[in-house]
C-alpha cells in the first residue's frame, strides 16, 4: 500500500507494520541487535538501519511525500542537513527560529565559514534570497513568535542553481502542511514533539523526495553516529498512531484558548496562527510570566512541547533568546479537558 492511496489519518495507524501473514506480530517489534549474520544487505545496524527505524521512517516519509531518514534527535537532523553547507555559503534562517539551530549558524558565522542571515518569517526578501543564498532554512509557524511565512511563494520563487529550501514542520506537522508538495526540497522534524507526542523519547528526521538526497542522508547518519535508538523508534511510531486524534483535540483546544486569552485583562498580546497547538501570549513582565508559569495545578511548568500534556513556560528565561518580549509565554496545549485547562490558567493568570 503506498500513502497516496489512503488518507492521513489511515496511513499513520497502518504504514510501518509487519506483513500480515499468519502469526505474525501487528506491531514492528524492538529489534535488540547492532549487528546481523553476514549473507545479507544488513550488516550493521549504525549503517543499514533495523527493521524498527524503517518502520517509523516509511510512516513519517509517506505522511509528508517524501522518504524519511531517523536520526537520534531533532538536533542531530538539523545538523545533518547544515553540516553539508560549503565553506562561504550564504544562509538565511528565520529571525524567530529555534535555538539549536540559532547557535549553529552562529558558529558557522564566528568562524567565517559561512555568511549568516536572519530575517522575519514574514519578510517579503525570502522571495529574491531564494535566487541569491544557498540555504533557506525557514520555521512556521515560527517558535515561539508563531508568524507564518507564505512556504508557496518562497518554495515557488525562481531560484539560483544549487539553492535549497528547508522547512522544519515540527509545529504544524504533515497533518496541516506537507512543505515538499510546495517545491521545498527537505523537511526536518523534531519527532520529540508532536509526532512522538508523550514527552517521552528524543528523536529526529529529515525528509526528502530526492533519491540522490535520500543515500546521502544516510550516509552522513552512519558516518557521524547519529542513529536513533531502536526503543526510540517504537516508541515514536506508536505515538503517531494517535497523532490525528491528539491534534484534533489539542488544536480545538488551543483555539478557543486563545480567544478566551484575548479577553484576559492581564494578556497584553496573544500570539496564534489560526492552526495548531501552540499559543504564545505576553504579560507585563518576565516577573508576572514566572509567577503565571508557576502557579498553575494542571498545566505543567516544563520545556518543550507537543506532548499529550499541557505545558508552559517563559520562553526569554532562556539563552540566546533576546528577541523575544520578557513577559512571552509559549502554551503547548495537549488533550486534557477545555474547561479544566482553563480554569488553571485563568486563576494562575489572576494571580500573577
Amino acid at each position: 500500500m503506498e500513502s497516496d492511496d489512503v488518507k492521513p489519518e489511515t496511513w499513520v495507524v497502518v504504514a510501518g507494520r509487519p506483513e500480515p501473514v499468519p502469526g505474525a506480530p501487528l506491531n514492528t517489534p524492538v529489534i535488540a541487535a547492532s549487528t546481523y549474520v553476514l549473507g545479507s544487505e544488513r550488516i550493521y545496524s549504525r549503517n543499514e538501519g533495523t527493521e524498527g527505524w524503517q518502520a517509523f521512517e516509511v510512516m513519517l516519509g509517506g505522511l509528508e511525500g517524501g522518504e524519511a531518514v531517523a536520526f537520534s534527535s531533532g538536533m542531530a537532523a538539523c545538523a545533518a542537513v547544515l553540516g553539508e553547507l560549503p565553506t562561504s555559503a550564504h544562509l538565511v534562517l528565520v529571525d524567530d527560529c529555534y535555538q539549536g539551530v540559532a547557535a549553529i549558524a552562529e558558529a558557522g558565522a564566528r568562524t567565517h565559514r559561512w555568511r549568516v542571515e536572519r530575517l522575519s518569517a514574514t519578510d517579503p526578501l525570502w522571495l529574491q534570497r531564494a535566487s541569491e543564498a544557498d540555504l533557506l532554512w525557514i520555521e512556521s509557524p515560527s517558535n515561539p513568535l508563531l508568524e507564518v511565512a507564505d512556504l508557496a511563494a518562497i518554495c515557488a520563487a525562481p531560484r539560483r542553481a544549487g539553492t535549497r529550501v528547508v522547512v522544519d514542520n515540527t509545529f504544524a506537522t504533515p497533518l496541516l502542511q506537507r512543505p515538499l508538495e510546495l517545491g521545498a526540497d527537505l523537511v526536518v522534524h523534531s519527532a520529540t514533539k508532536l509526532i512522538g507526542g508523550h514527552s517521552d523519547l528524543l528523536l529526529g528526521a529529515v525528509v526528502t523526495g530526492d533519491p540522490g538526497e535520500l543515500v546521502q542522508l544516510r550516509e552522513i547518519r552512519g558516518r557521524n553516529g547519529a542513529t536513533p535508538g531502536m526503543l526510540e523508534c517504537f516508541l515514536a511510531l506508536r505515538g503517531a498512531r494517535t497523532l490525528p486524534l491528539r491534534l484534533r483535540q489539542a488544536q480545538s483546544s488551543a483555539q478557543q484558548l486563545a480567544a478566551r486569552l484575548e479577553g484576559q485583562p492581564t494578556v497584553i498580546r496573544v500570539r496564534y496562527p489560526g492552526f495548531g497547538t501552540i499559543v504564545s501570549f505576553e504579560l507585563k513582565d518576565a516577573a508576572a510570566a514566572d509567577r503565571a508559569c508557576r502557579a498553575t495545578r494542571i498545566i505543567r511548568h516544563a520545556t518543550s512541547l507537543g506532548g499529550i500534556e499541557t505545558s508552559m513556560e517563559r520562553r526569554s528565561a532562556h539563552p540566546g533568546q533576546q528577541h523575544i518580549p520578557p513577559g512571552l509565554i509559549r502554551l503547548s496545549v495537549g488533550c486534557e479537558d477545555l474547561g479544566d485547562l482553563w480554569n488553571d490558567l485563568d486563576a494562575a493568570l489572576r494571580t500573577a
